[in-house]
């Protein structure tokens, strides 16, 4: 019985139907890699892998299996417990439903709809999981960037609050640090007592 896991195919059979070229070409290592990770089965290669594999079907405008591969990224993203890792895909697969979800306005209203549904929990996911990420800066970026996403699918008043939350991060940031805070203990006692 073949296996259905998008990992056990062979890379040339999954990177045909596209033209040849440097995206293709990405697509088929990619893949390779993918297989290679597979057999070691350790987590973070394999998010490593399949989040390749999606950026290469991204490249080739396959959105759909660009998803697939990246919804199976965040899986093992989660046994690795990396925040920085784990908001990165949700902020891609954000961009990869949004980009589904325009593909179908036309032909298919209620495929967009989910797919604008997936996009905003990926977005929500993104921006709850932001406080946890290694880099206050990328905090910001990350609530911005989803915010900027939310708006443009209609959804302006969570857009506006957690372009809110970015701005409280920035004065937060920016507030200047009162001279007796990076004082010496010494000092600061001598402050006190005068």
């Amino acid at each position: 019985m073949a296996s259905t896991h998008p990992a056990s195919a062979s890379p040339i059979d999954d990177a045909t139907g596209y033209a040849d070229g440097p995206p293709r070409a990405a697509l088929h290592q990619a893949l390779a890699t993918l297989l290679n990770a597979r057999d070691r089965a350790r987590p973070t290669e394999m998010m490593l892998a399949l989040s390749q594999v999606a950026r290469g079907y991204r490249a080739l405008d396959a959105v759909a299996q660009a998803e697939r591969y990246l919804d199976q990224a965040l899986r093992w993203s989660a046994l690795i417990g990396a925040a920085d890792a784990e908001v990165r895909l949700l902020c891609e697969l954000v961009d990869v439903c949004y980009d589904l979800a325009v593909a179908a306005q036309g032909d298919d209203p209620p495929a967009s709809r989910a797919a604008l549904e997936r996009m905003r929990d990926h977005a929500f996911a993104a921006a709850a999981r932001a406080g946890h990420v290694s880099d206050p800066n990328w905090e910001i970026k990350v609530l911005l960037r989803v915010s900027d996403a939310l708006n443009r699918c209609g959804d302006h008043e969570d857009a506006s609050n957690l372009q809110a939350r970015a701005m409280k991060l920035m004065q937060r940031d920016a507030a200047p640090t009162p001279w007796h805070a990076e004082a010496t203990p010494a000092v600061q006692e001598r402050t006190q007592d005068a």
